[in-house]
């Protein structure tokens, strides 16, 4: 049986994970208006905003049908998957999210061949499910599962924490990866009735070189 003392311990690492910087700055720009944005950056934004209602209208639905309860949902018990380095862990809704969530994912990435990634996360920066690309079976290569497997993470470096916790419109961060690409994050905040649960975010290539 899978118990909350596990998952209440990860929660408390996660609170003292926050304070630590990530392992490249990056630049963020939080905002309220679309007006400064690149045009890239804008037609970016209409598709985050696009994935983000139909990621809630999922969310919703899980509900709606009783297959995961709101309060699980914000629950944040996540369960070490044993072996996997970085760590990496399932929750009571990540094989809904495999199911649901995915599709989705993967539809948004076809619409612009400058995007690297399109992930739903949740306020901790939990990725219960990655982009197809970045979901490949798992080789026992480090360096080659760091850059194929990247599902089932929780990414609460800088970068990632920001997006996840942000509830602003929208955030703009440019970094660096730790796969070593540089690149634009475009989160956009994710609502489940009435509050906030995490975001989704887009990773891309800009086109004007900054």
């Amino acid at each position: 049986m899978k118990t909350t003392i596990r998952g209440y311990a990860l929660l408390l690492l996660l609170a003292a994970g926050a304070a630590l910087p990530g392992p490249a700055a990056a630049q963020a720009r939080p905002g309220t208006s679309a007006e400064l944005l690149t045009a890239q950056d804008r037609e970016m934004l209409a598709l985050a905003n696009e994935f983000a209602r139909r990621c809630g209208e999922v969310l919703e639905r899980w509900i709606a049908k009783g297959e995961v309860s709101e309060e699980r949902l914000f629950a944040s018990l996540y369960y070490p998957i044993p072996k996997t380095d970085p760590p990496k862990f399932s929750t009571d809704w990540d094989k809904l999210s495999d199911r649901d969530v995915l599709p989705i994912e993967e539809a948004i990435l076809a619409r612009s061949p400058a995007i690297f990634f399109t992930v739903m996360v949740d306020r901790h920066g939990y990725l219960p499910t990655h982009d197809q690309r970045y979901s490949l079976p798992l080789t026992g290569n480090p360096a080659s599962d760091l850059v194929n497997n990247r599902t089932k993470r929780i990414f609460n470096d800088r970068t990632g924490l920001a997006a996840a916790r942000n509830e602003a419109p929208f955030l703009v961060q440019r970094y660096q990866r730790d796969t070593g690409e540089s690149m634009v994050d475009l989160s956009v905040p994710l609502n489940l009735r009435g509050r906030h649960w995490g975001a989704v975010r887009i990773g891309y290539r800009s086109v004007d070189g900054r």
